[in-house]
């Protein structure tokens, strides 16, 4: 069976491996389950609606240069593109940053129409779609790569990332300037700590191997973001027993929920300083990572072979 993954690939010095991370890893996971499987990408150059369909030609020549039985498409705008083809079947993945955006939330309508297969990456996120196709539909989030995301000693991890050994850092889940996530609010909180041995971190220009560090290395993991579908951020850090607090998006109320060493804030920033600092206080290290076990890559790749085994035949 041969697969096609659309995905966009417009970042700066555009790397698979680190701009679409979550994409990689279920693929390589995929690829591990079964060996026969080929699977290739086309990267999506360009942005807009006149960026993203001024690449249908060469989707379709691709298409018919190769035997693929499934396209698989992340997000609604790559869905649209993909399913303007009609010569392969798609299934596509709607990752958050599409349904919950309201401009496009009647693009994902038409995708989720004309998608042979629909995947959410939560069941929070399915219900805010529009359309009723409820049958062809799967619950399927991103799934952590279990051995790269793993418990290390914190000493040896900030020597290792050049971060001092008498700061608290707190890491947030993202760039500063990605304005869904919310740089302001994180920003107003750490300073109501009134602490200069804390310091925020921006998740910027790390490789995959050094963000699995940083979350050993630091001492909470600090989402605030206005929306999220299922967010990797926060299961990559329970993953290596890092606490998290977060605002109330996406899943994470159901990932955290039981988890006494996390928290969930309002958009307060005096709410979010006062979680923090119960967790900075606090000195111990929660096993996290046994209650998320059902992320694992292995079985969340699964589920994907399984949708493309059976769309393929």
């Amino acid at each position: 069976m041969r697969i096609l993954i659309v995905c966009s690939g417009n970042a700066p010095n555009f790397d698979v491996r680190k701009h679409q991370a979550f994409i990689h890893d279920q693929v390589e996971a995929v690829k591990q389950l079964d060996h026969g499987l080929q699977i290739d990408y086309f990267f999506i150059k360009g942005k807009g609606w006149r960026g993203y369909l001024a690449c249908l030609t060469a989707l379709k020549q691709l298409i018919a240069s190769q035997s693929y039985q499934v396209v698989h498409a992340h997000v609604a705008m790559s869905g649209l593109l993909a399913n303007l083809q009609r010569q392969v079947p798609v299934v596509t993945t709607f990752h958050g940053s599409d349904i919950n955006v309201p401009m496009l939330r009647f693009v994902s309508l038409f995708v989720d129409f004309f998608s042979r297969k629909t995947v959410y990456i939560s069941q929070a996120l399915a219900n805010k779609a529009i359309y009723a196709g409820k049958a062809k539909r799967a619950i399927i989030p991103c799934g952590v790569d279990f051995d790269l995301f793993v418990p290390r000693l914190k000493i040896q991890s900030r020597q290792a990332l050049g971060l001092s050994l008498q700061k608290r850092y707190v890491l947030f889940s993202s760039a500063f300037d990605v304005a869904v996530k919310n740089y302001q609010l994180a920003r107003a909180a750490v300073d109501l700590l009134e602490d200069d041995t804390v310091e925020l971190l921006e998740l910027k220009n790390y490789t995959r191997a050094e963000v699995a560090l940083l979350f050993s290395a630091v001492d909470v993991a600090l989402l605030t973001s206005f929306s999220e579908g299922s967010p990797q951020f926060v299961k990559e850090a329970l993953a290596c027993n890092c606490p998290v607090v977060s605002t109330d998006v996406g899943n994470v109320r159901a990932v955290i929920s039981t988890l006494s060493s996390c928290y969930l804030t309002t958009y307060d920033p005096h709410d979010v300083a006062g979680k923090l600092r119960q967790v900075l206080t606090d000195k111990r290290r929660v096993a996290t990572r046994e209650h998320i076990v059902h992320f694992d890559n292995r079985l969340i790749a699964r589920r994907i072979l399984d949708v493309y085994t059976l769309m393929g035949r």
